[in-house]
């Protein structure tokens, strides 16, 4: 996603997809150095500083805090519903995808989270595993 397509997002949609990174680099259970390092440049990268790091900061405090009250499944279809098109969802699952493989591997556990992405985003399971291999090179 480029700095312009960014800019053309609501700020709905780009919570959202900050959120599905989010939720991916949190799905084994650790926050690696290098999946934070990762995490941060696409923030900022995919905000092209549209977002303060004092909001980017917020926004994943409030995705900490919602996922801890309401579970993974109720935060993915959160983000499903902030994510009406099917190009900005295809968006949100590369993301997490490049997330989850930032460290060279993908645990049992960030395969099934992003499956659980794929599925919820509506995201035809062979498209996801393709994405998995291109993105995960």
């Amino acid at each position: 996603m480029s700095g312009n397509d960014a800019h053309a997002l609501g700020e709905s949609k780009l919570e959202a997809l900050i959120e599905a990174m989010y939720l991916a680099a949190s799905a084994d259970g650790e926050f690696s150095t290098v999946e934070r390092a990762h995490f941060l440049k696409s923030m900022e990268s995919l905000t092209t500083g549209r977002l303060a790091t004092a909001r980017l900061a917020q926004i994943v405090a409030e995705a900490s805090d919602a996922l801890e009250r309401e579970g993974r499944a109720a935060r993915l279809q959160s983000v499903k519903s902030r994510l009406p098109d099917p190009g900005s969802r295809r968006v949100a699952l590369s993301l997490a995808i490049q997330v989850t493989a930032a460290d060279g591997i993908i645990r049992t556990s960030e395969r099934e989270l992003i499956l659980e992405t794929a599925q919820v985003l509506e995201i035809d399971r062979d498209e996801a595993a393709n994405l998995v291999t291109e993105l995960s090179r």
